[in-house]
């Protein structure tokens, strides 16, 4: 087909309709017809089974704008079979349209190639849409840099524009609905998404959690919620605790529609991977779905038993391996509140060659009935540095004994063909040792040079030689619950410490380091973030012994901090995409540091002067 035939066909200011005029873009352009200019393949994202989900970024075009799209991955067969290619023309069937932060975003859910129109050069001068400037105010958008039609600098915050969301468009949509509102996939759902419903499984559902506060109490229970797109974390408070809780049984699968609030995740309550969560409204409905096989049971993202080495403590990780041993029950007694506490401590092995101790509470410790040598999955784990690296399940973990999935039959056929025989190592025998090539020695200037944490999701991780200069006087350390095992944050009450998270209260809290120090080679400068185990190395002394010279006598904690700069140490260190209110940075987190060894640097001195052949 010719170029001239296939601009025919395209639907020429369908982008404006669908952004500017979203009331009357289904009579205007009931199904839009697009040039695709480019493909992008993104990072994967976890998904069931321990694999990633692809994503795709595609720019589209009605010849006289183009747009950033997003692939829901219900839409990836388009790539798979190779029918998404650029310069192609594509029918859009379904979709759903955003425009934040100056930029426009579509999700495309459903689209369909016009096979007999062929591929194309780039039709036309399309120019990049810009969403109409508002007043100002905090929003979040798909990010991204080297993309077709973005731009390096981060665009003035604009008021997001509620636009259109379309599930379907013509009769060939055949899109699912439950009531008057259409199903979405997780994945699409946002806050500028207006009258839908989600089916989903509840995967796990927390306990009621009470707070009491001189502001007043309160309540709240939490559920994750999963489907074939991905999960989010749903939250009830106060009277819809009452309203929900019973309602919402885990296994179950769930049509939920709004009012239904969907707002930023709060990433340090949540392990999921998705950027928002929702929270239940008085008037949101939950109905119990008829059909509750056609959403998966639960969604993992494995790493490895060997790589728990590489994951910060407190972390929590999906994780399978061989039932290998199976502790008796026993207790213990808390020490703060006097109750008793069932534990059993069971040992998973995997292909890596490594063991890990993974301790089961209360109730599944004493119900706990797996056979050694089952294949047994977990999701949500703690990562505890107890003996180098352990494992403990929370209250919103969850087990499967012998899970059909590629990863389970994978590890029994190792086990049975040569496992049942090996000898495995511990991470408390080899915490020492090096990590190879993910703990390589680097400068400042090659850390920056190289990009280390833009392109890994799960971080890089490397060691640096480097000088104290600076540490940032200001909030060094926080008071921390004194319950073993937790380092949340307490709360003055003025008669105690509470922690919400243990539900107690403490006469005093402990103060923990949490410190940002700048730090020096030859080679350039870089703020590191420290944590409590780290910043005892650099200050020589606990977070309360601190904290202690800061009340009584500020010139001593003053002398303290002086000490400490120029100290040269030896960090081991993990670079990380973060993002921080609206920006996007990499953080350098200090995993662990310690003193120079000098005999051993002059040995590898010694070592690096033979491989240039110079003799003393």
């Amino acid at each position: 087909m010719s170029a001239a035939e296939a601009q025919r066909a395209i639907t020429q200011g369908a982008l404006d309709a669908i952004f500017n005029d979203a009331a009357n873009v289904d009579q205007r352009f009931p199904v839009p017809v697009l040039q695709c200019l480019q493909i992008k393949p993104l990072a994967a994202q976890p998904t069931g089974g321990g694999g990633g989900a692809e994503r795709y970024r595609v720019v589209l075009s009605d010849l006289r704008n183009y747009v950033q799209c997003m692939l829901a991955t219900q839409a990836n067969h388009v790539i798979h079979d190779n029918q998404l290619i650029r310069g192609c023309i594509v029918r859009i069937k379904s979709y759903q349209a955003n425009s934040v932060k100056g930029k426009n975003i579509l999700i495309i859910l459903d689209l369909e190639v016009i096979e007999n129109l062929g591929a194309h050069d780039r039709i036309g001068e399309p120019a990049a849409f810009e969403a109409k400037p508002a007043a100002p105010a905090t929003t979040t958008t798909i990010g991204g840099s080297g993309f077709y039609g973005t731009k390096t600098e981060s665009p003035a915050p604009v008021k997001s524009e509620p636009t259109s969301s379309r599930m379907g468009g013509g009769s060939n949509a055949g899109a699912a609905s439950h009531g008057n509102n259409v199903i979405y996939p997780i994945e699409a759902l946002s806050p500028y998404a207006h009258k839908w419903t989600i089916k989903a499984r509840v995967t796990s559902k927390s306990n009621i959690k009470t707070w009491h506060k001189a502001s007043g109490e309160g309540k709240l229970f939490s559920v994750n919620l999963l489907d074939d797109s991905g999960e989010i974390k749903a939250t009830g408070f106060g009277e819809q605790c009452d309203q929900y809780y019973d309602l919402l049984q885990e296994g179950s699968v769930y049509y939920i529609s709004n009012p239904c609030r969907v707002q930023l995740a709060k990433k340090q309550f949540s392990h999921l991977p998705n950027d928002y969560e929702l929270t239940f409204e008085r008037d949101t409905v939950i109905e119990k779905a008829e059909d509750q096989t056609s959403v998966p049971q639960v969604r993992f993202n494995f790493i490895d038993i060997q790589g728990l080495q590489e994951v910060e403590k407190d972390a929590t990780v999906d994780i399978v391996g061989v039932l290998k041993e199976i502790g008796e029950v026993s207790q213990i007694t808390s020490k703060n509140t006097g109750k008793p506490y069932d534990k059993r401590e069971l040992t998973i092995v995997d292909d890596s060659n490594f063991s890990v101790r993974v301790t089961v509470w209360g109730k599944g410790a004493t119900a706990f009935s797996a056979q050694p040598e089952s294949i047994v999955a977990f999701k949500g784990v703690k990562v505890s540095d107890f003996g180098g690296r352990s494992l403990s399940l929370l209250s919103s973990s969850t087990m499967a004994v012998d899970p059909d999935i590629p990863e389970a039959h994978k590890l029994k056929g190792w086990y049975d063909s040569q496992g049942r025989g090996d000898s495995f190592a511990t991470h408390s025998s080899k915490s020492n040792m090096p990590t190879g090539r993910q703990d390589q020695a680097k400068t400042i200037s090659q850390i920056k040079e190289e990009g280390l944490g833009m392109d890994n999701p799960s971080g890089d991780y490397f060691s640096l030689k480097a000088a104290i200069v600076y540490i940032k006087p200001d909030n060094f350390a926080y008071p921390a619950c004194s319950s073993e095992g937790c380092s949340k944050k307490v709360v003055d009450q003025g008669d105690g410490w509470r922690c919400e998270k243990c539900n107690v209260s403490h006469p005093r809290p402990q103060y923990r380091y949490i410190m940002s120090v700048n730090v020096n080679d030859h080679t350039g400068q870089l703020w590191l973030s420290c944590f409590d185990d780290v910043g005892r190395v650099v200050m020589g002394m606990s977070g309360d012994e601190a904290m202690e010279l800061k009340e009584n006598d500020e010139s001593a904690i003053v002398a303290a901090f002086e000490k400490a700069n120029c100290t040269k140490l030896n960090f081991r260190c993990r670079a990380k995409l973060d993002t921080y209110g609206e920006n996007q940075r990499v953080r350098y987190q200090v995993m662990s540091a310690s003193p120079l060894d000098f005999k051993a640097e002059a040995a590898k001195l010694a070592d690096m002067i033979k491989q240039f052949g110079i003799s003393s």
